[in-house]
């Protein structure tokens, strides 16, 4: 390659994503997912289209403003879509978007593995609990 010539076109080190590291998109992105309100949000929204209050009553325990503030982050980071019907009163809706959708698939199966193990956690818990009470 001639001294003057550009270098070859490839990734660089500001493209690759690494979710270990601190400052990644890709965490931020699965900090909000993952979150405390984050999974149950984008659970949530997976059968479709939903209004504010409807989602705010299947999530039982969230706030209106964390579940505002939820669906802000995640509507930023490109899972959530946020749309103002113009009916009369008018309403807002929140759905998922494709890569909603796809996050939504995975997890909902930890989920089902979660709901289907809750007696398994549960032994183990009580186990844990046990063992802690007696030292």
């Amino acid at each position: 390659m001639a001294p003057d010539s550009p270098a070859p076109a490839g990734p660089t080190d500001a493209m690759i994503a690494d979710i270990f590291a601190r400052d990644c998109t890709s965490r931020q992105a699965l900090e909000a997912v993952t979150g405390r309100w984050g999974v149950l949000t984008v659970a949530g929204l997976r059968d479709g289209a939903v209004r504010f209050n409807a989602l705010r009553r299947r999530i039982d325990g969230v706030s209106e403003k964390m579940l505002a503030q939820t669906l802000q982050t995640l509507e930023r980071d490109g899972i959530v879509v946020r749309e103002v019907r113009t009916t009369i009163p008018p309403h807002v809706e929140y759905s998922l978007t494709d890569l909603g959708r796809r996050v939504a698939d995975r997890l909902v199966g930890l989920i089902d593995v979660l709901e289907g193990a809750v007696d398994e956690v549960s032994a183990a818990q009580r186990a844990y609990d046990a063992r802690r009470e007696a030292s």
